[in-house]
């Protein structure tokens, strides 16, 4: 298909590769511009370009001579071809070696020994042979080895390196290696031509076998190359001779037709399948990125990252803060009851000592030595007891704090707690209870009416005996009657004050009690009021904050979805003009192959 530019009538292939170029230059590549614009100008040349490749001992070098009957390229054991060399047809047999800055001109055979060397960058060899004359170039390349890539082995014939067919020599003594076949690869994703010349057919009597064996190593590889077994010395000994039965054996011709096909064809069938190849190769690598950036763009941007992130972070504050209220309406209902338990522990130890002491002492001779003992053990009592309240209250507050550990501040209050001053007026002034006392007057009465009965008692048991009533016997009797009446009166009277001071006592510890409990349970609600305040207003800050945070990501998130939205629809539209293109680049070829 060609179409018509102005006045000229240009092949199809070329729109194909100027609109590629047009594509590279548009996404910022220059290099595959600069390669395609060379391939086509390769391409418009009528020239048939031809690349010999092979490992060392391979026969490439032969192979050329053979191809054009002319010793151009050095063989033998003196070394093989270190310097590319370009083999195309002249009136006259002449060599150029092409330096950096020089050029020199040689006979072919003076150029030999240069081309085994490295000192030139090519060397360009002009015979006259009809082959030649048909508008095709050969080019023998230095030795291949594992390591060494397409680009190493055109070094020398300039940045875009010119190529239409490509033939590999290897030798028919053994099938093709690993090396050989990535060196095929290398080959096949530059033209579109590519043979595989079986040389030194005359040394193997398997060939045949192992020429089986390479086409079947090269389908497997996915390969399209095709075999042609050949023999170098074969075809010059025919030529000497002019044996046509022997250059038919050597497969030359087979090889020749398929040069001469490729000639023909360039400006047709090769031509549109090299475009087709070259604008391919461009405009995958230039859809390559895009797909990429497409792929990176439709993920989560880091605006959006920043967005969840923001917003995780405020559910987490407000999971915690349910969880702080708990921990410290639970610390704080546990406090309360704790707290009274310990006043009440402290305060029935007292009564403990106060019951202990009053079984012998006597309150109306101790009663001031044991208020002031009372008086100093219910203010320990209470130090001890706010001590204890505070100091929890200081734990509770770590309990809570804990819950804000993970955002890195100090959440513990600034404020203090301390035990009150004034704990005198918790321990209100203890009265002495009234005490009867035992006096004289009462000794004496209480006397006289034991000693009354003690007399009578005995009287009457001694006037049995004819003694009088009252006589000594019984006076005595009365005496001692008397004085265990006094005793067990005082007695009894010591126990009515011990008893007394025990219930005056209870109850001033219970007014103490009373006054202590409620003060320390005012305390503990106004810590908890405190604390809840305070971690309120902690929570509130971070809550805000986390909130601006959320505002600002979701902002910057909005702004990058609708710049990602719209840098998609760019690539998308990118894409799809690049595929329009490969798919018009697939067209050129007779059988459009997959993408």
């Amino acid at each position: 298909m060609t179409v018509t530019i102005g006045s000229v009538v240009a092949p199809m292939w070329v729109d194909v590769l100027d609109a590629s170029v047009q594509a590279c230059l548009v996404h910022g590549r220059t290099d595959l511009a600069a390669r395609l614009r060379a391939r086509r100008a390769q391409l418009l040349d009528p020239a048939l370009w031809v690349v010999v490749l092979g490992e060392p001992g391979q026969g490439k070098s032969q192979l050329i001579n053979a191809l054009i009957n002319a010793p151009v390229c050095p063989v033998g054991d003196a070394g093989t071809t270190g310097t590319p060399t370009v083999v195309r047809h002249a009136e006259q047999p002449g060599a150029l070696l092409v330096h950096r800055a020089a050029r020199t001109a040689l006979t072919v055979a003076e150029a030999a020994p240069h081309i085994r060397g490295r000192e030139a960058l090519r060397a360009e060899i002009g015979v006259p042979r009809a082959l030649l004359a048909g508008g095709m170039t050969l080019v023998d390349t230095p030795a291949a080895t594992p390591v060494t890539g397409w680009p190493e082995l055109l070094g020398g014939l300039g940045e875009h390196p010119p190529a239409d067919t490509v033939v590999l020599a290897s030798a028919a003594t053994a099938e093709l290696t690993v090396a050989e076949l990535d060196l095929l690869r290398d080959a096949a994703a530059a033209v579109p031509n590519v043979i595989v010349a079986l040389t030194k057919t005359d040394l193997a009597a398997d060939w045949r076998a192992v020429a089986d064996r390479n086409r079947q190593r090269l389908a497997a590889a996915g390969l399209s190359a095709a075999v042609i077994p050949v023999s170098a010395t074969l075809r010059l000994r025919a030529a000497r001779t002019g044996d046509a039965e022997l250059n038919a054996e050597s497969g030359f011709p087979e090889l020749i037709g398929r040069l001469n096909r490729d000639v023909a064809g360039k400006p047709h069938a090769l031509a549109r399948a090299a475009a087709a190849q070259a604008a391919r190769g461009a405009l995958e690598q230039v859809a390559t990125p895009l797909r990429a950036r497409l792929t990176s763009a439709s993920a989560p941007s880091q605006a959006m990252a920043r967005l969840n992130e923001a917003q995780r972070a405020l559910d987490d504050v407000r999971r915690r803060q349910v969880r702080w209220q708990n921990t410290l309406n639970d610390d704080v209902a546990d406090l309360v009851s704790n707290v009274e338990f310990d006043l009440r522990d402290r305060t029935r130890q007292i009564l403990r000592k106060v019951d202990a002491a009053f079984e012998t002492a006597d309150p109306m001779t101790a009663w001031d030595e044991f208020a002031s003992w009372l008086d100093r053990e219910l203010k320990a009592a209470a130090e001890a007891n706010f001590s204890w309240l505070i100091a929890q209250c200081e734990w509770i507050s770590h309990r809570v704090a804990a819950h804000f550990g993970e955002y890195g501040q100090d959440a513990l209050p600034t404020w203090r707690m301390h035990v009150p001053d004034d704990l005198d007026r918790m321990v209100p002034h203890l009265e002495q209870p009234g005490v009867e006392k035992f006096t004289i007057t009462q000794k004496a009465l209480t006397g006289l009416r034991g000693s009354y009965g003690g007399i009578l008692m005995v009287g009457l048991a001694t006037s049995l005996a004819g003694m009088p009533l009252i006589n000594p016997v019984s006076v005595g009797a009365g005496a001692i009657l008397g004085g265990k009446t006094v005793h067990d009166e005082s007695k009894t009277l010591l126990k009515r004050r011990q008893a007394a001071a025990r219930t005056r006592t209870q109850r001033h510890v219970d007014d103490f009690f009373l006054l202590v409990s409620k003060e320390g349970k005012d305390t503990v609600r106004q810590a908890h009021r405190l604390l809840r305040d305070h971690f309120l207003d902690l929570t509130d800050r971070l809550q805000d904050a986390i909130v601006h945070s959320v505002r600002t990501a979701k902002l910057a998130a909005d702004a990058d979805v609708a710049q990602t939205e719209r840098r998609q629809r760019e690539i998308e539209l990118s894409l799809r003009e690049l595929a329009g293109l490969y798919r018009q680049a697939q067209q050129l070829q007779p059988a459009p192959q997959t993408a």
